[in-house]
């Protein structure tokens, strides 16, 4: 006779309806986006405890700006996008994160939406600390504009917020796309400043990274009926008659 099966270690077997146990699988999903959030929570800590004068001279070191560009072009490029200015804002870009980035990564995978929103992050700093430059140069913006404070992650999230129109379905997505251009569009139309041009900009890079997103890999899949190129590689080879005696 078979002993009784032991009971699991721990107590009862978590339930796929936990709570905490989908919030774990949520973060298991997007790791990328987490690890970011992480990092700016930090910063964000750091920049709330330092005292009034630290705090102006750390966002002013880590911003991208034109001096800091000139000066270390690569650590500013990078480390710009791990910094917010007020970190009583952090609240709020935890739950843009959620439903941006989170949203994104666990459609697109890691890699692909690192490298859209990393590269609209850096495109848009670049595209849009030049025209700081060109409105200097024509007298029409002070030179002290070459160390403003340009840290934070919205261009990711603007970057984000274009993927993640292709993820919904219509009529969900024009409507969501009405409010992705309106949002963007009345500040860039009313006084737009530098920030808002390049948030145009990362919109833009996400419009167009439709080619790495699953649903561009869907559209090239062969038709169903068996007749595309991989299903007839994939085909078994046909049946071959045994040959007679008087076949060579």
């Amino acid at each position: 006779m078979r002993p009784p099966a032991e009971p699991p270690r721990g107590g009862r077997r978590p339930s796929p309806d936990n709570p905490l146990t989908w919030a774990k699988d949520w973060v298991r999903s997007s790791p990328g986006t987490h690890i970011w959030l992480l990092v700016i929570g930090i910063t964000s800590l750091v920049i709330a405890a330092a005292s009034e004068g630290l705090g102006q001279f750390l966002v002013h070191r880590t911003s991208s700006n034109i001096h800091e560009l000139n000066e270390h072009p690569l650590p500013s490029l990078l480390i710009s996008g791990f910094w917010i200015e007020r970190p009583e804002s952090f609240l709020l870009y935890a739950v843009m994160f959620e439903l941006l980035h989170a949203n994104v990564e666990r459609w697109m995978g890691t890699a692909r939406w690192l490298l859209t929103v990393g590269g609209a992050h850096i495109a848009a700093t670049l595209a849009s600390q030049e025209l700081v430059l060109l409105a200097i140069e024509g007298h029409r913006l002070p030179r002290s504009m070459t160390h403003v404070v340009d840290i934070g992650v919205s261009y990711g999230l603007a970057a984000a917020a274009g993927v993640l129109t292709y993820r919904l379905r219509p009529p969900w997505r024009y409507g969501y796309l009405a409010g992705v251009l309106v949002f963007f569009g009345i500040p860039l139309l009313t006084g737009a400043t530098f920030t808002d041009f390049g948030h145009a900009i990362a919109l833009a890079m996400g419009f167009a990274a439709w080619p790495l997103t699953p649903a561009a890999a869907a559209e090239k899949l062969p038709p169903e009926d068996g007749t595309g190129p991989a299903d007839r590689a994939s085909a078994p080879p046909p049946e071959r008659r045994p040959e007679s005696p008087q076949e060579r």
